[in-house]
């Protein structure tokens, strides 16, 4: 039983690490305990709809989120039924939710969604007990990973960042395309959890890649979409909390051009062979916003099968979690290129960085809402 608690830490602080580097201001209230519901019970009666299910864990304040930056959607979520935006401090298990604390928490799709549904080793084992709420579904979405650098390491070195580009495409499509082969490269790579749940996320990460926030398929990896990525840069200007003033006033004056450029990634997709002639810097590095997983597998898989060394690129993979965060270690110099989320990206501008976004890896979010059914029935 140790053991198995021990591995559910281990397996749910993967994604703590992917959203604390960059922390802002939450609303998180602390959650009272309650009787934990079995994990075998049946459902009965009518489920409802997720208005209902939203507006009754609300009622009953236990809506929870991480509130490291990853709670502007369910902010969004609680506003778009009139709601008070206030939810409960979720930490990296899903132990409040298993003893029903949370009734409806955060999960990661590729992550905490699988702990609470899987059987492997550190799952929770509800199987299809539980319901989630997408925030896809739900109009609120906002895009996590991308790959970005700053506007300068862009202009100095175009045929560069083509060419980074064009080979790191070329390894999330053969991942996205072989997850079981980009889950074991990613293990093999390092990783800290179990093989079974490197699968699991591998095969998760995939659906967000190829897939966009209406449901669609995506021909051209690391497209930036216009209304996904308006939306995400609306859903920021409402609720990121800045201390600066002056930087609060830029954040609320950026458009798309503050923060991304097309360029990069339209020819990099175009091109057949990846030759952009002549490249700048041909040794760089790019640092991830976590430790070696399947949330980062097409870098991995770009690296393992020679894509970066066919287009003239020594290429080194710095995880991330360590003191310095991927946005300082790009704004500073000390990597070339990192993966970061929209909304870090959009904050560290508004303080002073001069990020550019350059591919959106990610097509949707992964964030949803899950819930016991048993505890929403009519």
């Amino acid at each position: 039983m140790k053991k198995t608690k021990e591995l559910k830490k281990l397996l749910a602080v993967v994604f703590a690490g992917a959203i604390a580097v960059t922390a802002f201001a939450g609303c998180g209230e602390s959650g009272s305990s309650s009787d934990s519901s079995s994990k075998d019970s049946s459902t009965s009666g009518e489920l409802m709809s997720n208005e209902e299910i939203i507006k009754k864990a609300a009622a009953d304040g236990k809506v929870g989120n991480w509130g490291l930056g990853n709670e502007y959607e369910i902010l969004a979520l609680l506003q778009k039924y009139d709601l008070p935006t206030k939810y409960l401090s979720e930490d990296f298990t899903m132990d409040g939710f298993d003893q029903d604390d949370i009734t409806l928490a955060s999960a990661m799709t590729f992550n905490e969604l699988g702990l609470v549904k899987n059987d492997y080793d550190g799952g929770y084992k509800y199987g299809d007990t539980v319901g989630t709420i997408d925030m896809n579904d739900e109009g609120v979405a906002m895009l996590e990973d991308n790959i970005f650098c700053t506007k300068e390491f862009a202009k100095k070195n175009p045929n560069t960042v083509k060419a980074f580009l064009y080979a790191s495409m070329k390894g999330w499509k053969y991942a996205v395309e072989n997850p079981e082969e980009a889950a074991q490269i990613v293990f093999d790579a390092g990783s800290s959890v179990s093989s079974d749940h490197q699968l699991y996320m591998a095969k998760e990460v995939a659906k967000l890649v190829k897939t966009d926030t209406k449901g669609k398929t995506v021909s051209n990896y690391g497209n930036m979409d216009e209304d996904a990525m308006q939306q995400t840069l609306d859903l920021c200007k409402k609720y990121v909390q800045l201390d600066d003033s002056s930087a609060v006033k830029k954040l609320e004056g950026f458009t798309l051009d503050d923060i991304r450029d097309t360029q990069y990634i339209d020819a990099a997709n175009k091109s057949k062979d990846g030759k952009f002639g002549t490249l700048e810097k041909t040794d760089v590095t790019i640092q991830l916003k976590w430790l070696p997983q399947a949330q980062f597998m097409g870098y991995y898989v770009a690296q393992a099968k020679g894509y970066y060394d066919e287009v003239g690129l020594k290429v080194t993979i710095t995880p991330g979690g360590g003191d310095i965060s991927e946005t300082t270690a790009v704004n500073n110099g000390t990597v070339d290129f990192g993966v970061t989320w929209v909304a870090n990206l959009t904050s560290a501008n508004a303080g002073g960085m001069d990020l550019l976004e350059i591919a959106q890896v990610y097509q949707r979010s992964g964030l949803e809402l899950v819930y016991k059914k048993d505890l929403f029935t009519k």
